[in-house]
């Protein structure tokens, strides 16, 4: 007996932990990481430890799906997301912030959610919207504003009601102090057609800086945060032949997406890098035909393009309510594009329905404080 327990003991396979451990963890998809995290200390250590020595961590796809006909019986959205590591979608069953009012969600700016009312003013900016701010509304009254994080400062510039005297107000939150200031207004070229809102513009934010877009003529304008001026125009019109472009930080670089042609009849859709010294621009890459035709099967007419991006990944769609399929672009370290296209499986929704996109890179803490401490679910 004591020979057989011997020999027993001795086939059993050793402990994986470690370096050995930390490499097999890196090529499993983190959302199935958070179930091996609750192992054991040495399993949680190394879980971590395989995000963090990730060299390309893919930045997460969310579509937040809001009722508008029925939203006061369900006012707030359902969330999916798609994870790129997993090449799946995932539905997350959320709590997100009880308030006393129903406002319609919003986001100008690839990772931040917000709502705004007369009275209050929520964000949220973090990976998974975990943690939400809720503060007075900024003074002037305002439906369709850009709203983007600018390091420690929440920018709320334009978008204001026609009873307003002055369309084009900024307004900026201090996220330390807690107080709200008046900036200097937007440049009057943002006034022209109304224009001076987040349907007719993209912005992308660089500390201290915001870059401002008109979508359809490329004109652009800097504002500076730490000083409340704003310094342009830029032409970061490419092509003569884009009629809309968006703007955006990847990895640190300055891009511009345009589409070319006409909305009845789109040509191509191309990626360049802007040089921030001289505002030059380099065409990087241009979407395949076959996802050109994917998009088109989405709307016949393609009159704008939603654009969320992070990390060097880039997300594309037409359609308001999120497209049948999700084009991705994957920005190179020393440029080019890898392009693959994603089918969107859950976006089914009602037609009064509204959807809005972010994106970012999610972490295991982000993951783990979602289902230990949020008690959400992923399926």
């Amino acid at each position: 007996m004591d020979n057989y327990t011997e020999t027993n003991s001795s086939t059993e396979p050793p402990p994986i932990h470690g370096d050995i451990l930390d490499a097999i963890l890196s090529h499993i998809p983190l959302i199935h990481l958070i179930p091996l995290s609750h192992v054991s200390k040495a399993w949680t250590a190394s879980v971590s430890s395989a995000f963090r020595t990730s060299t390309n961590p893919k930045p997460w796809l969310i579509l937040h799906t809001q009722g508008n006909r029925h939203s006061y019986q369900c006012p707030y959205p359902s969330t999916h997301a798609y994870d790129p590591d997993s090449n799946q979608w995932i539905r997350i069953h959320t709590r997100f912030p009880t308030t006393n009012h129903v406002t319609t969600l919003r986001s100008s700016h690839s990772n931040l959610l917000y709502t705004l009312s007369p009275t209050n003013f929520s964000f949220s900016f973090d990976p998974l919207h975990l943690t939400w701010h809720h503060v007075v509304a900024p003074k002037v009254s305002r439906i369709d504003p850009i709203v983007a994080v600018v390091g420690r400062r929440v920018v709320v510039a334009g978008g204001a009601y026609d009873f307003e005297n002055d369309p084009l107000a900024v307004e900026i939150y201090d996220l330390q102090s807690h107080t709200w200031i008046k900036s200097d207004p937007m440049p009057r070229v943002f006034n022209f057609n109304h224009s001076a809102s987040s349907i007719w513009l993209s912005v992308a934010s660089d500390d201290p800086n915001l870059l401002v877009m008109e979508k359809s003529s490329g004109v652009t304008y800097s504002f500076d945060t730490s000083t409340n001026t704003w310094s342009g125009p830029y032409d970061l019109r490419p092509d003569r032949n884009v009629y809309h472009s968006v703007i955006g930080v990847l990895t640190g670089r300055l891009i511009v997406i345009g589409v070319l042609g006409e909305a009845e009849d789109v040509t191509t859709v191309k990626v360049w890098e802007v040089d921030c010294d001289s505002f030059e621009l380099k065409e990087m890459g241009e979407m395949p035909v076959e996802f050109l035709e994917d998009l088109r099967r989405c709307d016949e007419v393609i009159s704008s393009i939603d654009v969320v991006m992070a990390g060097n990944v880039v997300y594309m769609c037409v359609g308001e309510r999120g497209g049948e399929v999700v084009v991705v672009c994957e920005v190179g370290d020393k440029g080019g594009c890898r392009w693959r296209k994603v089918v969107n499986t859950v976006g089914e929704c009602g037609v009064m329905d509204r959807v809005v996109l972010t994106c970012s890179v999610v972490g295991v803490e982000d993951l783990q404080r979602a289902v230990s401490v949020e008690d959400w679910k992923f399926v």
